[in-house]
């Protein structure tokens, strides 16, 4: 067992705990850690400590490692999916859980069909991601256009099941900004679906700023990378 991921996977159980325990707000944070470039001896590693979700950036990465892993590992790809590659990651990875990178219309109708075409007999989780910082090397839809797409995904994707939205924070010391606005993307989105809010998921924080996303107010479960 590697000590290492041992103990950065307990601290940061720890602190989530505790900072759920300490906030008024009642809440639930599901962690999924990013196992992109690492081996699957750290992946065993951590599922031997009861981690089930795991983060995956590449495709072909996680078409190599899905068949090594226990069957249950409840894989999210949170990489940016090209259309052409959609296939081959619905095909290859049986225990895909959710594709949190959803940043177009176009690419909602391809994992729609693909996910149909494979008959897995329940729709495939997914979230929108939503480019709340504006930057131009991040994918995402701006927060204008999240609205547009969760309704696209929601009232014509019957392969699909919209989980929530995601987003990757500022490269600086304050996302706060971020966060907020994905919370407000939230609000919209819930109304334009009448859906309860708390029912939208946000997947939000990562290594230098998960404390930040795990404090914020939210009414909702809330995912962790």
């Amino acid at each position: 067992m590697s000590c290492g991921v041992a103990r950065n996977l307990q601290h940061v159980r720890q602190r989530i705990s505790e900072l759920l325990a300490a906030s008024p707000w009642k809440q639930e944070c599901t962690l999924v850690a990013v196992s992109k470039t690492k081996p699957v001896a750290d992946i065993e590693t951590a599922y031997a400590l009861d981690q089930r979700h795991f983060g995956e950036n590449y495709i072909q990465e996680l078409v190599e490692k899905a068949p090594l892993c226990p069957s249950d590992v409840q894989w999210h790809f949170i990489g940016h999916l090209q259309s052409n590659k959609v296939k081959t990651l619905v095909k290859e990875v049986p225990n895909l859980y959710m594709v949190e990178t959803v940043d177009s219309i176009k690419l909602a109708n391809k994992l729609d069909k693909a996910w149909g075409e494979k008959q897995s007999g329940s729709p495939l989780r997914v979230m929108v991601q939503v480019n709340t910082s504006g930057e131009v090397q991040k994918s995402g839809v701006p927060p204008a256009d999240c609205v547009e797409l969760a309704a696209h995904i929601h009232g014509s994707c019957e392969n699909l099941t919209l989980s929530g939205l995601m987003t990757i924070g500022r490269f600086d010391d304050d996302t706060s900004d971020c966060f907020e606005s994905l919370v407000a993307c939230r609000t919209e989105v819930a109304k334009a679906l009448s859906v309860d809010e708390a029912s939208v998921q946000l997947s939000m924080g990562m290594s230098d700023d998960f404390e930040s996303a795990v404090s914020w107010p939210p009414l909702r479960p809330l995912s962790h990378e």
